[in-house]
């Protein structure tokens, strides 16, 4: 299906971009006409209980893009070190010809009781999914300033507006993630530059997979009623990272020109069960 391309001319920077929703944002970027920088670390991360993106999987985003018709660059970096990040997307963006939309979607999620949480589980949700984000507008957002302005796109979670239950780790992580979104938002308004967080429920990723679906059920057996949280109004009981994209797509946009500090869910209105 041929879509409208809102983003002829603009190049996006998309971290977590291997596989999964980072995968689905890239696509969908450059379906829609934007050359694409795709970033992950492609490697075994700390502690969780699902299979990791891997080299290749980083590739066949890098080949979905071009298949689109656009310029793809693949990065392999972890989000956590601020200056090869910093320096791989310098050198990136020289190569595209500026930048114009960021993405911050590399995280990780650790299921864990609130007795059983180590300190470094915590430390490790919080390097990535905080200070991993942080650095993903630190190093992106001088280029949208000197581009003359831009949208960065922050993703959150269900978790960063209510609670994910047996996460104390990631929803403190979620939480962080709409905090910077604001005070991103308020500072670099004056360049032009839209900062939003999108909030997904579940959605049906490689996130789901190894021992993750165990693990969410034996954390679960410590409290059953809090098993009831944040089950969608929607038939459907996960969201496609497809509709992750699609919410993205139209923060990129100039569709949402005058909204900005805003914190959009795509959860089937988990967060008001």
């Amino acid at each position: 299906m041929q879509i409208r391309s809102r983003f002829d001319g603009k190049v996006a920077f998309i971290t977590g971009a291997a596989r999964g929703q980072g995968r689905a944002h890239a696509v969908r970027l450059a379906r829609e006409g934007a050359d694409v920088i795709v970033l992950d670390v492609a490697e075994q991360l700390p502690g969780v209980p699902y299979e990791s993106a891997t080299p290749e999987d980083l590739a066949e985003t890098v080949k979905l893009v071009e298949g689109e018709g656009r310029r793809a660059v693949g990065i392999r970096c972890d989000v956590r070190d601020l200056d090869a990040m910093g320096s791989a997307l310098d050198a990136a963006v020289a190569d595209l010809g500026g930048l114009d939309v960021v993405v911050a979607n590399a995280a990780i999620c650790i299921p864990a009781t609130w007795d059983e949480t180590t300190p470094q589980q915590m430390r490790d949700t919080l390097d990535v999914n905080v200070l991993g984000v942080w650095n993903t507008v630190m190093v992106g957002a001088p280029h949208l300033v000197a581009r003359g302005g831009g949208s960065i796109v922050l993703i959150s979670s269900y978790a960063g507006k209510k609670v994910q239950p047996f996460m104390v780790a990631y929803t403190t992580s979620k939480h962080a993630v709409t905090g910077m979104t604001r005070a991103f938002a308020a500072e670099l308004g004056r360049h032009h530059i839209r900062v939003n967080s999108i909030h997904p429920g579940a959605v049906n990723t490689m996130m789901g997979s190894g021992d993750m679906r165990a693990t969410l059920a034996r954390v679960g057996e410590t409290n059953p009623p809090l098993n009831q949280m944040g089950t969608p109004f929607l038939p459907a009981g996960s969201a496609e990272s497809d509709q992750i994209a699609d919410a993205m797509a139209f923060l990129a946009s100039e569709e949402a020109s005058y909204i900005t500090s805003e914190h959009l869910s795509v959860d089937g209105g988990a967060q008001y069960f």
